[in-house]
């Protein structure tokens, strides 16, 4: 379905008040709808507000809980970085994020993993993807829009993590600028802008140890009748600032230049509807299929001060199960 269609209906199921899920690609060209979600099982998710997810899941211990990556070189990751720099260093753009997409291999299907995962947001589409995604795009409820930008990660493992993360001169830069990068998308769609929390820690479970990530909270109050525009306030907002970069058009330009492929529904967001709320996340912590191989998507944000052996290195740790 064209992305423009999925705006049509989500303005039209709003008015109505009838529930409805969807997915926007990152390039705004295609997507999903579902009206009344729940009554079907093909596309499984799950939300703060609800989902379809079975609650009962058997684990099954008789398959390994277990994921090969086969990461790019670091010789061919800087060759992008390279080149986003390239662009940072002209000026247009001071924050760009970088993706790439890794091989993987496991004997779990997506659906497993989809039944497996435990994370605030999760979506299992047949044949295309999974993603168990930490982070909110915006949450709108009682004439308020909220987000919550994820900026900052990392390891429990790192010596006084938390501490280290905080104090970070580059992580704090780049944390300011996408907040205030959302603070206004929230504000062409939203009046009385106001930051209610500002660099706090959200804690990610996996197999594989703890992750820190530092987040902040932005919310704005809509206008009387927005429930008749919720594809348009959607819409107005991406694609995401967390998983672009500021300002938006040329960093989009510096990352389509960067990156080899189009990276499809990999941060495009998806949201449920319950009729009354709704609720959506940004499509980070992905794996996507691609006739029968499977890649793990994962990327970050790279400003003037980044250095490429640590951004590498938190790409990598993003790749992970969410099994605990």
């Amino acid at each position: 379905m064209k992305a423009q269609e999925v705006k049509k209906r989500m303005n039209e199921s709003g008015k109505k008040r009838t529930p409805f899920l969807f997915a926007i690609d990152f390039d705004m060209k295609k997507g999903f709808f579902v009206e009344n979600p729940l009554e079907q099982t093909s596309i499984l998710f799950n939300t703060p507000l609800g989902g379809n997810k079975p609650e009962s899941v058997s684990t099954q211990h008789s398959i390994p809980f277990e994921m090969t990556p086969f990461p790019m070189p670091y010789s061919e990751y800087r060759r992008l970085f390279d080149s986003v720099m390239q662009g940072l260093m002209r000026g247009d753009s001071y924050l760009a994020n970088l993706t790439i997409r890794t091989l993987i291999q496991t004997e779990l299907s997506l659906k497993h993993i989809f039944l497996l995962s435990r994370s605030p947001y999760s979506i299992f589409v047949p044949d295309n993807f999974v993603c168990f995604s930490p982070e909110r795009f915006v949450r709108i409820s009682n004439g308020i829009i909220s987000t919550n930008p994820m900026k900052g990660t990392i390891s429990t493992e790192t010596p006084d993590a938390e501490q280290r993360i905080l104090s970070d001169l580059k992580e704090t830069a780049e944390h300011c600028t996408i907040v205030d990068l959302m603070r206004n998308d929230i504000g062409m769609v939203a009046e009385n802008v106001s930051v209610e929390r500002f660099r706090y820690i959200d804690r990610i479970h996996s197999l594989t140890g703890e992750i820190l990530q530092v987040c902040s909270e932005i919310t704005g109050k809509l206008p009387n009748d927005y429930l008749s525009h919720l594809g348009n306030i959607i819409f107005r907002m991406l694609p995401a600032g967390s998983v672009s970069g500021a300002p938006k058009q040329s960093t989009l330009e510096i990352i389509h230049k960067a990156e080899s492929a189009p990276r499809g529904y990999y941060t495009g967001v998806f949201g449920y509807f319950d009729g009354q709320e709704l609720d959506s996340a940004v499509l980070i912590r992905f794996i996507g299929q691609y006739e029968d191989k499977l890649f793990f998507h994962s990327g970050g944000g790279i400003t003037v001060n980044s250095n490429p052996e640590s951004e590498y290195d938190e790409i990598l740790k993003k790749i992970y199960l969410p099994f605990v």
